[in-house]
C-alpha cells in the first residue's frame, strides 16, 4: 500500500515530461526512503536514473516496497489538468489494482487509470571512468544544441582544458559552437584528458529540452567515444540523470 501526495504539481508534471522522453511505460519503485526509476529507452541507446526522496512529498506513505508500472503519457494527461496551488495524490486501489489520482484545489477531481505489468529487469548504473566534467547552464546548452541542429542530426562534443566545442556538419552547412570555461554558459570545466565523442541530436535535444524545466544547471561527463552522463542539478532534493550512448563514426 502507498499514498504519495505532491503539493507542487508543476514539479511533478515537469518530471513526468522528462521521463516520457525516453520511456512510454515506466516501472517505479516505491520504497521506504522514496520513489525511484531506472530505465532504458526501447532502442537501448539512452538511460534515465531518477530519484525523489520522501522529503519532496507533502505526504509519503509506503508500508512495503512496491513496484508499479504506468503509461507515462496517460498519467501526464491527468497531471496537466492540475492548476496552480493544487495538489496531486497518488495511491493504489488494492481491489482493482488501478492507480487512483486525486487532484485537490478549487474542487476535487478523482481519476483512475490502469497499471501495467511491472518489469523485472534491473538496469545497472553504467560503470564508466570520465575524463571530462563540464558544468553548464541548461539554457545555454540548449541553445548550443539548437544551433547544431540547424545543420545536422548529430553533434561532436570536444573538450580541452579551457573550452568545449560542439561541431556539426551536414550536406550543405557546418557549425562550430565554442563554449569557453568561466563563461556565462560553461561555468566550469575539468579535463583530465582531452576527449571527443559524437551523439545523436534527436536524443540530446529532447533530453535537454524536457529536463531544463526541472533544472538550471547540467553537469556533463564524458570520455572519448564513450557514453555521456548528464546530471540535471535539482533545485530541491532528488536526482535526474541521463546516459546517452555515442554514435560511433567510421572514418
Amino acid at each position: 500500500m502507498f499514498k504519495l501526495k505532491v503539493s507542487d504539481a508543476k514539479l511533478l508534471r515537469d518530471m513526468c515530461t522528462a521521463i516520457s522522453i525516453l520511456v512510454d511505460e515506466a516501472t517505479f519503485k516505491i520504497e521506504s526512503d522514496g520513489l525511484k526509476l531506472r530505465a532504458m529507452d526501447p532502442s537501448r541507446v539512452a538511460m534515465i536514473d531518477f530519484e525523489w526522496p520522501k522529503t519532496i512529498f507533502q505526504e509519503y506513505i509506503s508500508t512495503e516496497p512496491t513496484k508499479i508500472c504506468l503509461n507515462i503519457s496517460e498519467l501526464l494527461k491527468l497531471i496537466k489538468r492540475v492548476g496552480k496551488d493544487e495538489s496531486v495524490e497518488l495511491s493504489l486501489d488494492d481491489k482493482t489494482s488501478r492507480l487512483l489520482v486525486i487532484i485537490q484545489g478549487k474542487y476535487a477531481r478523482n481519476f483512475n487509470m490502469p497499471t501495467l505489468e511491472a518489469s523485472d529487469e534491473e538496469v545497472p548504473t553504467p560503470k564508466i571512468s570520465f575524463n571530462v566534467k563540464a558544468k553548464t547552464t541548461t539554457s545555454g546548452l540548449s541553445q548550443a544544441i539548437e544551433d547544431a541542429q540547424l545543420v545536422s542530426d548529430h553533434v561532436r562534443i570536444e573538450a580541452e582544458p579551457e573550452k568545449m566545442t560542439l561541431s556539426a556538419s551536414g550536406d550543405l552547412m557546418g557549425a562550430n559552437i565554442t563554449l569557453v570555461k568561466g563563461s556565462d554558459t560553461l561555468l566550469d570545466l575539468d579535463v583530465k584528458e582531452n576527449a571527443k565523442a559524437t551523439f545523436s541530436l534527436s536524443y540530446l535535444s529532447e533530453i535537454i529540452k524536457a529536463a531544463s524545466a526541472t533544472s538550471d544547471i547540467a553537469i556533463l561527463e564524458f570520455s572519448t567515444d564513450m557514453p555521456v552522463k548528464i546530471d540535471f542539478q535539482q533545485t530541491k532534493e532528488g536526482k535526474l540523470t541521463f546516459f546517452l550512448a555515442p554514435r560511433i563514426e567510421t572514418e
